[in-house]
C-alpha cells in the first residue's frame, strides 16, 4: 500500500484466469446513476467508511495478476480495512480452476466454462443497496430498473458537495431516508413501493441487520423472506452477490429457467429442474453466472441478474 496526499493504492491479487471485461460489463450494466460508474476500464464509486468519505476506483493491473484499487480522500486512511470488502466485490478469493473443473464435468456447462473460464460472481459494496436494486428490478428490465434507481437516488440520496467526480457525486439513500421519502410517481407499482419502504424500515430499525458483520446468511434469508414483497428470487440473488454464497441459486429466474428448458424441453418448471441443477452444487452461483453470461454474450448487452 502507498499513501500520498490522501490517496492510497492497494494491489489486490487474484487467481487466474480472471475475466475482468465481463465483470466490468456486469457492473456497468447495473451501475446506480450518480453513485457508481464504469468508465475507461475502471469501476468507480463514492464510499464511506468509519465516518470518512472519498472515492474508490478499481482497475486491472496491466501486467501483474492483481487489481489496483485507488482510494481518494479522507477514507484513504482506512485502506487496509477496505481491502477485504473490495476483494469481496470483485470475488478475488475465488478459485477459478477448481470451480471450472467441477462445473465443466457437466456437458451443458463445459462449453460455457471454455468460453469464459475466469468468470466471477460480482459482489456488492452494500447489501442494502443490492436488495433495493433487486426489489426495484422485479419484473422489469435491467435498463428500466437502472432508471428508477437513479430517480430514487435523486429523491432520497444526498449530493456530495465538492466531490471531484460528477458521475459518483451522490450517496445512496440511507435506510431511514428511503423509508420516509415520498415515492409517488417514481415509476413503480404501489405494492412494490410498499415492499421497498417496508424493507428500508426493517433495516433502519435493526430488525434485518443486513450489513452487520455478525449476521449469518441463514437467519438473514429467513428475515428477508418474511418481509412483504420479497421472494426466493430476491433472497438467492442477494445471497449470491452480497453474502458470497457460492451455492446460491435463484431457481425462479426467468433467464435461467429458459436456458435449462432450452436444453431439455421436459424440464419446464423450477421443481422439475431442481434435480438437474443440484448436480452443480456447491458452485450453483457460478453456474448461474455462466448461463446468464451466455445470454449476455449472445445479446451483446447486460442481461440476467
Amino acid at each position: 500500500m502507498s499513501t500520498l496526499d490522501e490517496v492510497a493504492t492497494l494491489e489486490l491479487p487474484y487467481k487466474s484466469p480472471f475475466d475482468w471485461p465481463r465483470l466490468l460489463r456486469f457492473f456497468g450494466g447495473r451501475a446506480t446513476p450518480g453513485v457508481e460508474t464504469v468508465e475507461d476500464g475502471a469501476y468507480r464509486r463514492a464510499i464511506e467508511w468509519d465516518g470518512d468519505s472519498g472515492t474508490l476506483s478499481v482497475r486491472q493491473h496491466p501486467r501483474k495478476r492483481c487489481l489496483v484499487a485507488s482510494i481518494e480522500g479522507p477514507v484513504s486512511r482506512h485502506a487496509d480495512a477496505l481491502a477485504t470488502p473490495i476483494a469481496r466485490i470483485f470475488d478475488l478469493h475465488a478459485e477459478p480452476k477448481k470451480i471450472g473443473a467441477a462445473l465443466a464435468a457437466d456437458p451443458w456447462l463445459a462449453p460455457l466454462i471454455e468460453a469464459a473460464p475466469g468468470l466471477r460472481v460480482p459482489g456488492a459494496w452494500s447489501g442494502f443497496e443490492l436488495v433495493v436494486r433487486a426489489i426495484v428490478g422485479q419484473q422489469v428490465s435491467v435498463k428500466a430498473a437502472t432508471t428508477i434507481i437513479g430517480r430514487l437516488v435523486q429523491r432520497a440520496g444526498e449530493r456530495i458537495e465538492g466531490h471531484p467526480h460528477a458521475s459518483t457525486a451522490w450517496r445512496f439513500p440511507t435506510p431511514d431516508a428511503l423509508a420516509t421519502v415520498d415515492l409517488a410517481q417514481i415509476g413503480m407499482p404501489g405494492k412494490r413501493v410498499a415492499a421497498l419502504q417496508g424493507f428500508a424500515r426493517a433495516v433502519a430499525s435493526g430488525d434485518v441487520p443486513l450489513d452487520s458483520a455478525t449476521a449469518d446468511a441463514h437467519s438473514l434469508r429467513t428475515e428477508l423472506l418474511a418481509l412483504p414483497g420479497i421472494g426466493p428470487w430476491t433472497v438467492e440473488y442477494v445471497a449470491m452477490r452480497a453474502w458470497r454464497d457460492a451455492d446460491a441459486w435463484p431457481a425462479l429466474d426467468l433467464v435461467l429457467m429458459q436456458s435449462i428448458s432450452a436444453r431439455d424441453p421436459s424440464l419446464v418448471r423450477a421443481t422439475q429442474q431442481r434435480a438437474r441443477t443440484d448436480a452443480w452444487r456447491p458452485w450453483r452461483a457460478y453456474a448461474a453466472m455462466h448461463l446468464w453470461n451466455e445470454v449476455a454474450d449472445r445479446a451483446g448487452a447486460a442481461r440476467g441478474g
